[in-house]
């Protein structure tokens, strides 16, 4: 893209420029600080220039919106189309006070809901479970069975809206259970839309709510696949996640080779198991962070983008260019909340909600300020949801597709993200792949480290957090923090032994037999599944007979 010539010329002005005019500035005004890094520890160099991008090509490195290798974005006009779906993330308690609160959120602009469940939800124990006690709706709504996904879709029509589910281990049952509700509502599930996350390989790595071992985990993983391309064909089967890898302490490159090594592993699985990369590839998708380093982040989204069409077109021959598209929904990053002057959280978020549409977000869940230290209050969740309206509407960012390609300095950080993330990559590769690498412990590792050197540099000032290690005042205790009624956990057990007593138990008992005699074998388990919860198996009497033929998990502990 640049002469040879010119660039040579270019660096000789630039050596001049720093040797003598930025000499006689330093020695006026010295650099506050010694080396200047990005959030996640890349050094920045003082001034990005050609320089910087001396084998840069535009077709190849860049291209055109909505065409291979997709750097600038998945769609031709991205947001000058239509806007992300703003999609916040949001349940607690029962699924009567969930569903008021999607409702509420619908009417507030929402275009998408997203689902949040409690713990034992999601390592798929019912309510009534001695494990569950105290954990009860707590960080998520309580679904222990059909009839509590009934309530929490009551009135809210299944075609048309987009629903994301955050489950993992027990996805299959959630999402069969969903499938369900729909059709009695009389919407065919060749209608519906949405998202699982699915993705059981980052909760080996970073967040720990997994259930069974890897080999009947990416078994269930791949039967969704199968089942949803021909049953639930608008359905994204996996959210493959570098939110919670993010989450646990890695840095931004860590987060794009780890979540893209995790997709390798199972698009392996996938094609191992018989099916056409190209027929289900197109619906896989995936989720990352957006934290406060803002042109780091943006060119981390561009160089996932870039790096995943890359794998999919050389690595596994996908010929559909919606294979080799990187479409993902963002979160902003929770772990950059802080419970001090929680106000200043809505800045941080503000900026986090810039890097997602400034990266190319599908869609979009905004972090509410009150969330290190409690679930969020609907007057915070509105200000949440409003920054993204605000940003949509207001900043201008939107009007034009990557507004800030052809910066040297993003391109730059786009490039050496990719390299690096490739690097870790071939790493991964050699120690056998993502579960290899997991079950050695090399991912945990590099992630602990992360983690470790981030804590030092806030315990020593070197890293500033406003309001938390400088610029503290003195702060009253909170107040108007939402609290989940303790009462809840019983209000569920109620409603489970209604269920029990009302529900034909004989016909029940048949349908988890069939499921695990499925189970023993080789055949596709989502049928078995949904014909279960249909006529209301509960939920930890499905993941029950599953925890009989597979056994569990037993993580490795790593030093």
């Amino acid at each position: 893209m640049f002469e040879k010539e010119k660039l040579e010329e270019l660096k000789k002005n630039q050596t001049d420029w720093n040797d003598n005019k930025v000499g006689k500035s330093l020695e006026r005004f010295p650099e506050r600080k010694k080396q200047f890094a990005t959030g996640s520890n890349q050094e920045v160099d003082r001034l990005y220039s050609p320089v910087h991008l001396e084998d840069f090509d535009y077709d190849q490195d860049l291209g055109f919106p909505g065409e291979y290798p997709f750097t600038r974005g998945v769609q031709p006009t991205m947001y000058r189309g239509r806007f992300w779906t703003m999609r916040q993330y949001a349940g607690f308690a029962t699924a009567e006070e969930s569903n008021k609160r999607y409702k509420y959120l619908l009417e507030q602009g929402q275009t998408g809901l997203s689902v949040a469940f409690d713990l034992p939800t999601q390592i798929g124990y019912d309510s009534d479970h001695a494990l569950a006690e105290g954990e009860v709706g707590k960080v998520g709504v309580a679904i222990d069975s059909l009839k509590d996904m009934e309530i929490l879709f009551d009135g809210i029509p299944l075609d048309k809206v987009s629903t994301s589910m955050t489950i993992n281990a027990p996805a299959s049952v959630l999402l069969a259970m969903y499938i369900a509700v729909a059709e009695k509502q009389g919407v065919s599930s060749q209608e519906l839309r949405g998202t699982i996350q699915n993705d059981i390989l980052k909760e080996y790595i970073a967040r720990g709510t997994y259930i069974f071992p890897t080999e009947p985990s990416m078994r269930l993983i791949t039967d969704i696949f199968e089942y949803c391309s021909e049953h639930v064909p608008g359905w994204n089967t996996i959210s493959i996640s570098g939110y919670h890898i993010r989450e646990a302490g890695s840095t931004a490159v860590q987060e794009v080779a780890f979540t893209l090594a995790d997709g390798i592993a199972y698009v392996e699985a996938a094609i191992k198991a018989g099916l056409d990369v190209d027929k289900f590839a197109p619906r896989l998708s995936f989720f990352f962070n957006a934290h406060n380093d803002l042109l780091e982040e943006v060119a981390k989204f561009r160089a996932a983008r870039r790096l995943w069409a890359k794998i999919m077109k050389e690595r596994f021959g996908a010929e559909s260019p919606k294979s080799m598209q990187l479409k993902f929904h963002t979160q902003t990053g929770g772990s950059t909340l802080t419970a001090q002057q929680p106000d200043n959280n809505i800045v941080r978020v503000a900026i986090q909600t810039l890097a997602a549409v400034l990266g190319g977000t599908q869609s979009l869940h905004t972090n509410s300020k009150d969330e290190a230290l409690a679930l969020p209050t609907e007057e915070s969740v509105r200000i949440a949801l409003r920054t993204q309206q605000i940003v949509a509407h207001e900043s201008g960012v939107a009007e034009t597709v990557d507004p800030l390609a052809g910066s040297y300095y993003i391109e730059s950080l786009t490039n050496k993200i990719e390299q690096e993330a490739m690097e870790y990559i071939k790493k991964i590769d050699d120690l056998g792949g993502a579960a290899s690498a997991i079950d050695k412990g090399f991912i945990q590792k590099e992630i602990m480290d992360s983690a470790y050197e981030y804590q030092k540099q806030i315990e020593s000032g070197n890293r500033i957090v406003v309001g938390m290690n400088k610029f503290q005042v003195k702060e009253e205790t909170p107040k108007g923090l939402l609290r989940v009624d303790p009462a809840v956990g019983e209000m569920q057990k109620e409603k489970i032994n209604q269920l029990k007593g009302e529900r034909d138990n004989k016909l029940v008992q048949e349908k988890l037999t069939i499921l695990k005699e499925a189970a023993e074998g080789k055949e596709n388990l989502m049928p078995h599944i949904l014909e279960a919860v249909k006529v209301y198996a509960t939920l930890g009497e499905v993941c029950g007979v599953l925890r009989e033929v597979f056994g569990e998990y037993q993580q490795n502990v790593i030093l």
